[in-house]
């Protein structure tokens, strides 16, 4: 029922009270969006020396002119980024453009429909179809993805030390038909889970298990995106799967989206020797080759480690408080009177958000009618349908921390409304 709807059961008083709050914040006829990650104005100013940086001098270390065609694998010194930020050698990474989003797309694609070893072999074959383990909460685009291919999607549990393994390995050990599982080891979007040394080991020894072109879909979106003082750390899935034999089934991917400019960064694909060889030769049927004068930029504006370091602290010093007053607000306003719960991420761009069972999908329109966007109930699950309806994805980093304040404020008072009314 609609909060402006009439009903012929009186309002409790205070079911009443929460109805007068909410209909207050209707009447400012706000337009905040807390929907997706993005970052707000201020941490993209952090790299506007990229602009001019070139100075007229478009020459790689190498002596390439990036004005020009060609170059699959990207610059040497772009790829020492990539390098810093998925712990693998240079001679195992590509760049790619301003998203490692195309990259998971392009290799899923390839994979796909035209297989990853050799004629025969493409996934779309393969009887009774392909199958994705898809942890969730989870990162809804990788999800969009399954879906437009046409890979049927298996959610399994994330747990707070990252995907319930257990179910992981029975599903692999019992169904032939998957290929692949999506993981975002640090920082998970969107609950914040770091995986722990013991998943992460199970993960590496997957391919042990499972078919030979099964992949590992590692997107270490966030290795560098830390909020606090000492920033946490992971096994090293590559060295893991080196030991276990399993290197073929791992393919990383990470970008500078969340880094530099969201819409103007570099991205970063790394696997085995042999692994990238298939990709490109089939990417060379797609691109003439990437654009080598961001990668020339990004390098020139990142020579050394210790500078991308320094610069990702710039970043926590901005959205560090965000994150502060989010959960300042649902300590103090919700505490334990709703049944709801929240995740306290150390890093990352989201905070998730349980209601009681059933009440999410109520809370996101409730929010909307107010004036407040969010991501929408079920986004983070397989199919948008979460089988609760009690996961809701909060993005603080995008408004300041005053609209912030007031798009938070319109959440909570509709997650008590939601709440305090009788179920249908």
């Amino acid at each position: 029922m609609s909060p402006t709807q009439s009903s012929s059961t009186p309002l409790n008083s205070q079911e009443a009270s929460l109805l007068e709050t909410y209909e207050r914040f209707k009447s400012l006829n706000l337009n905040l969006d807390i929907t997706r990650g993005k970052p707000c104005s201020d941490q993209l100013d952090l790299s506007v020396e990229l602009d001019g940086i070139l100075a007229g001098n478009y020459t790689s270390q190498q002596g390439i002119d990036c004005r020009n065609y060609g170059g699959l694998d990207g610059l040497s010194e772009a790829r020492e980024i990539g390098a810093w930020l998925l712990d693998a050698p240079t001679d195992e990474i590509i760049v790619g453009s301003n998203s490692s989003l195309t990259f998971m797309y392009q290799y899923i694609s390839q994979a796909h429909h035209h297989g990853l070893e050799g004629d025969g072999s493409a996934w779309n074959t393969l009887e009774g179809g392909v199958r994705f383990i898809c942890p969730s909460p989870g990162y809804d685009r990788h999800f969009s993805i399954c879906e437009h291919l046409g890979i049927e999607m298996v959610a399994v549990d994330m747990i707070g030390n990252g995907p319930d393994m257990d179910q992981v390995e029975a599903l692999i050990k019992n169904d032939p038909s998957i290929r692949g599982i999506w993981c975002v080891p640090k920082y998970s979007n969107p609950t914040g889970d770091i995986y722990s040394d013991e998943t992460i080991q199970r993960i590496a020894n997957l391919g042990k298990i499972t078919a030979s072109d099964f992949r590992i879909f590692w997107d270490n979106a966030y290795s560098v995106h830390d909020l606090t003082d000492q920033p946490a750390t992971i096994a090293d899935i590559r060295q893991l799967s080196l030991a276990a034999g399993t290197e073929n089934n791992l393919v990383q991917f990470a970008s500078t989206s969340k880094i530099t400019f969201a819409g103007a960064g570099i991205s970063f694909l790394s696997s085995t020797k042999s692994n990238l060889k298939t990709f490109t030769d089939h990417l060379g049927f797609r691109s003439i080759g990437p654009d080598k004068i961001n990668q020339l930029r990004h390098a020139r504006f990142f020579e050394q480690e210790s500078q991308l370091k320094s610069h990702m602290k710039k970043h926590a010093a901005i959205i560090q408080p965000k994150f502060t007053r989010v959960l300042e607000l649902l300590d103090s306003e919700l505490g334990d009177q709703t049944g709801a719960s929240w995740t306290r991420p150390a890093g990352g761009y989201f905070i998730s958000f349980n209601t009681k069972p059933g009440l999410a999908r109520e809370v996101v329109k409730l929010c909307a009618e107010a004036g407040v966007k969010l991501t929408p109930a079920g986004a983070s699950f397989p199919y948008g349908k979460d089988p609760q309806d009690c996961n809701i994805r909060l993005a603080p980093t995008l408004p300041t921390i005053d609209e912030l304040d007031q798009a938070i404020r319109v959440f909570i008072a509709c997650v008590k409304l939601a709440t305090a009314r009788p179920a249908d």
